[in-house]
């Protein structure tokens, strides 16, 4: 899997862009995407500040079976 599927998911149903997501985490576009496309090592901080815009725990959005 080359992306978050769930972090995608939540992302679209709240009508965020990439752009909208890196402004809520204070980084770049291209950082986001980066995250959300696992080119970039995902740091548990961060998840963490994922988590929280969707009110969840980074398990539900990052865990894989």
């Amino acid at each position: 899997m080359k992306e978050y599927r769930k972090l995608k998911k939540l992302r679209e149903k709240k009508n965020l862009s990439y752009e909208d997501m890196a402004v809520l985490l204070g980084i770049s576009k291209c950082f986001y995407w980066q995250l959300e496309h696992k080119t970039r090592k995902l740091y548990y901080d961060m998840a963490l500040k994922i988590a929280d815009i969707f009110e969840c725990t980074p398990d539900y959005i990052f865990y894989e079976k």
